[in-house]
């Protein structure tokens, strides 16, 4: 076979790559943390007899909606090869100023939408420190974290509870789906979860279905490249930290609902966390390829590591080592990937 016919089939093979029924390998991560998420329940049901019950899988998902909207919004960034370090700094100083607000008499939906305003507010700023002060992603962040959590602490350093009778409870009452006395365990969601569905179907529409979705992967791909191809670079970045913030805020709202208090602590190291789900959901950290479907079922996992950890005994100050075994083995795992594409 002369080498012109063989670059010619090879050529062939790449272009119908879209149409071909082999796996696409940059997808083996993503694989991965769904094979993983299974292998964790089946393997806590084995052992505890608890983990594949509808009582489980409900409070899985109204425990740790909050992380499925940080794992939505820190996709955004990772996916241009950026990080949004102020995520976990947006839920503190919103959810302490939302507490004040309700304790102070504002009624609530007020007060949820001042959350969601703070939170706009400081995904505009790191934005502007990126694209009008040419800052990495990483430094401008870190300064609006740092910025969110010192005003967020000087605003108040107690527990905030809110306050009884408080509009927040529509979020985080109960609803059951299957209400069965011979079933020990009730199936049962909120709205807090309904929110958390609808931020992850708009990130998926946004990602996929938009123009700007597009640019946001052009933009991981080469950002030059995306320029010299007329996208709307600069647009798109002020984009996706601003839904960032704002879906930050989201979460907040949703985890104050439920636990019904505020603390200027809150949210600390949930960036990584973020991080963590959006990692293990196969999204690559030079940006350019991932899911946001991907980065659900890694908030799932990293979610289940808690209880999974809790019920082996394992000391709560090994969780974060495992999670960081976990991120490890995933970004490896990564590397192999793009280095095999490299090579074909």
């Amino acid at each position: 076979m002369s080498g012109a016919t063989a670059k010619a089939k090879t050529t062939v093979r790449k272009s119908g790559a879209g149409k071909s029924r082999h796996l696409d390998p940059q997808m083996i991560p993503t694989i991965a943390a769904v094979v993983i998420f299974i292998l964790m329940l089946i393997m806590g049901q084995v052992l505890f007899g608890t983990y594949i019950r509808l009582g489980f899988i409900s409070s899985l998902f109204i425990d740790h909606a909050y992380l499925i909207i940080l794992a939505v919004a820190m996709t955004l960034p990772v996916l241009t090869g950026g990080i949004d370090l102020s995520v976990g700094a947006i839920v503190s100083i919103t959810s302490v100023v939302g507490v004040k607000m309700t304790i102070a008499g504002t009624p609530s939906w007020i007060a949820m939408i001042a959350m969601i305003v703070i939170g706009m507010f400081f995904g505009l700023l790191a934005g502007t420190l990126i694209e009008e002060f040419n800052m990495q992603p990483f430094i401008a962040t870190l300064s609006t974290m740092f910025l969110a959590r010192g005003i967020s602490s000087i605003i108040s350093t107690d527990s905030l509870p809110l306050p009884q009778d408080n509009n927040f409870d529509w979020v985080a009452d109960p609803i059951k789906i299957i209400d069965n006395p011979k079933i020990a365990n009730d199936l049962t969601f909120n709205m807090g979860v309904v929110i958390a569905i609808v931020v992850v179907v708009f990130g998926y529409i946004l990602l996929h279905k938009t123009r700007t979705g597009r640019t946001i992967y052009a933009i991981g791909g080469s950002r030059p490249s995306a320029e010299l191809m007329g996208l709307p670079v600069k647009r798109t970045n002020y984009i996706i930290y601003l839904t960032s913030g704002t879906l930050a805020a989201i979460a907040s709202i949703v985890y104050t609902a439920n636990i019904g208090s505020a603390k200027n602590t809150t949210g600390v190291g949930w960036e990584l966390d973020a991080v963590a789900s959006v990692v293990i959901g196969g999204t690559i950290v030079t940006g350019g390829f991932g899911y946001v479907l991907g980065s659900v079922i890694g908030a799932l996992v990293r979610s289940t590591i808690d209880p999974l950890t809790s019920d082996f005994g394992v000391p709560a100050e090994w969780t974060t080592i495992v999670v960081g075994l976990m991120i490890l083995v995933f970004v490896v795992l990564q590397r192999a990937v793009t280095a095999f594409n490299k090579k074909e």
